[in-house]
């Protein structure tokens, strides 16, 4: 029943009719209690003041020696049947030593803090100098009193007693209670009025609704000739109006979106891309004949679920936005494909899928790796030498060394300048190292030798960041024969890492020793450290752990794969030990050859 708009409205109607009678009723019942119990209050306070301006005896210092007097006088005054007056004197304990009450015989000499009838909270009060009232519910009687204290106070500011009237509140709890009654039929009958005119209200506008309701499904089961008779200019017909009019602009709508439709398939079809969508359930829901040929799918496999895995999209949340923007670079048969995804939406911004769009781009990534491996060497392997000679350089113009010490400079720096002419000799062969091409220039060498002199042609940088670089290479270590210059830049490489990824003061430690039929030097610091997940790519060339700091630091993301490249090509070995903030350990392994 409640699920009809009728219902629901003559509901509403009720209820905020019944609200509205409630509020006002409650706030009528209140306001009239409140102010026949201000009433009597007033009444109370002026029969007391008029009281004691008008008795002798109350208006006295010693009200002990005339209670007889002032007993008498309250049994001549008029008090209503109501109300009773208690006169309270301060003896050692406040004691009642007058009283208009039916119970005088049984009260006059008593405590008044401890008569059950008397409030003894509001009598310290009024014996401070407070008047104060209270509505206080007797005791085993289903009735209130109004209870008022007034201070008699003195010429000299001392309170003589305490004249404490009640007032039973009966009568104005019955009026109280006609009035609800009163308030309660009034609402009832409000109600019953309420109900009939929600019905013939909510009747006039739900008839109209459900007209346009049955032929708004008529049109969801694909009749759209309806059409809404409007008999009003009101917002019903206005409605009415409104539906007719979307009848047309739907029909219109469907025709333009037919040919949009099959607008978008011709393109599809004959563009040089392949295009894919697929919805949020990863069904396949459209695939023009690229798509279809790149991904070796037929038509049967339209609207059947598509493995996200095969074009490296497997992590694609729905629910994150920036997930579904993006672009990768994958393989398919020896094949690179430029993959493109955005998503698609309704008009309301949901999500429905994912449009994937694929490039063709295997001639051009060909390029662009050999292009990236010969410009990335070169920079990387110019690096070191350049920074070598322009530090040397400054300190020799900068400062003023003796005779020795720019010979020995300048000695650096000529060797430094003859690397780098053996370093742009060999550049075709640095770019094919990959393709193991390189003529490598072996030679007898000293492990110590090589590590010392990568060392010295650091030594500024270790200064700067006062680092101690410790040597330790075994004396009896045997020679091996090596491209000295592709060593030494392994070695140069790693000690270079060591010091751009260590803190100032830190330690940097260099081992040699010899394994079986090889040669092992350990770089080991105490810098940043490398994490679990880097470790793995850590040797890819391009792969940075920290590209921001990596740039700072005039990193290129080569160092240590062209590292690795030159020690392969040794028939060695190139593995790494790390833990975050606690430093990493580099361990070259070269064979020795007999």
């Amino acid at each position: 029943m409640f699920s009809s708009i009728k219902w629901k409205f003559i509901v509403v109607y009720f209820l905020l009719v019944f609200i509205a009678m409630v509020i006002v009723g409650v706030f009528i019942i209140d306001r009239l209690e409140d102010q026949q119990i201000t009433n009597i209050t007033n009444n109370m306070e002026q029969y007391i003041v008029t009281l004691e301006s008008s008795s002798s005896y109350i208006a006295s210092d010693n009200w002990l020696q005339n209670r007889e007097e002032i007993q008498d006088y309250l049994d001549e005054w008029r008090i209503g049947t109501t109300e009773s007056l208690y006169v309270i004197y301060d003896e050692e304990v406040p004691t009642i030593i007058a009283s208009t009450s039916k119970r005088n015989q049984d009260i006059i000499g008593k405590n008044a803090l401890s008569y059950k009838y008397l409030d003894p909270q509001l009598i310290i009060k009024a014996f401070n100098g407070e008047k104060d009232d209270k509505v206080i519910k007797e005791l085993n009687e289903d009735r209130y009193n109004k209870h008022f204290v007034y201070p008699v106070i003195s010429e000299l500011g001392k309170v003589r007693g305490v004249l404490y009237m009640t007032s039973d509140l009966t009568g104005v709890n019955n009026t109280v209670d006609e009035s609800r009654i009163i308030m309660t039929n009034a609402t009832i009958l409000a109600l019953s009025i309420t109900v009939l005119l929600g019905f013939l209200i909510a009747s006039s506008i739900t008839v109209p609704i459900r007209d346009v309701t049955k032929k708004a499904e008529m049109m969801a089961k694909g009749d759209f000739d309806q059409f809404v008779e409007i008999k009003s200019n009101d917002e019903i017909g206005q409605l009415a109006s409104m539906f007719n009019y979307l009848t047309m602009k739907l029909k219109n709508t469907l025709y333009d979106m037919d040919l949009e439709r099959s607008k978008l398939d011709t393109i599809f079809k004959y563009m040089a891309e392949g295009v894919i969508a697929i919805d949020k359930d990863n069904n396949i829901i459209h695939a023009n004949p690229i798509a279809m040929n790149i991904l070796k799918l037929e038509k049967k496999d339209i609207n059947s679920t598509f493995d996200l895995k095969n074009i490296n999209l497997e992590d694609v949340d729905y629910d994150n936005f920036e997930d579904l923007e993006g672009d990768e670079i994958i393989g398919i048969d020896n094949e690179f494909y430029k993959v493109k995804h955005a998503p698609f939406k309704n008009d309301e911004g949901d999500t429905g899928g994912l449009i994937i769009v694929f490039q063709d781009i295997t001639y051009e990534h060909k390029l662009d790796n050999i292009r990236k491996e010969f410009v990335a060497n070169v920079s990387h392997e110019l690096k070191t030498p350049i920074t070598t000679i322009k530090s040397y350089t400054e300190t020799l113009i900068d400062s003023e060394l003796d005779k020795g010490t720019s010979e020995k400079f300048l000695n650096v720096i000529d060797s430094e300048c003859d690397r780098m002419a053996r370093l742009v000799k060999d550049l075709l062969q640095l770019s094919n190292l990959d393709y193991k091409k390189t003529k490598w220039k072996m030679v007898d060498i000293s492990v110590k030798d090589v590590v010392n002199d990568a060392k010295v042609k650091l030594e500024l940088s270790f200064k700067e960041k006062n680092q101690n670089v410790s040597v330790n290479i075994d004396d009896d270590l045997p020679k091996i024969t090596v491209d000295k210059d592709g060593i030494e830049q392994v070695i140069l490489n790693l000690l270079s890492n060591s010091n751009k990824y260590s803190e100032e003061n830190s330690k940097i430690d260099v081992i040699g020793f010899q394994d079986e039929r090889n040669v092992i030097i350990k770089i080991k610091d105490n810098g940043i450290g490398i994490s679990e997940e880097d470790q793995k790519r850590i040797f890819e060339r391009f792969y940075r752990v920290e590209k921001g700091r990596s740039r700072e630091l005039g990193g290129t993301g080569l160092g240590l794969s062209i590292a690795k490249d030159i020690v392969d090509a040794h028939n060695g070995s190139l593995s790494l030990i790390s833990k975050i903030g606690v430093g990493t350990e580099i361990s070259v392994k070269l064979p020795i050859i007999m």
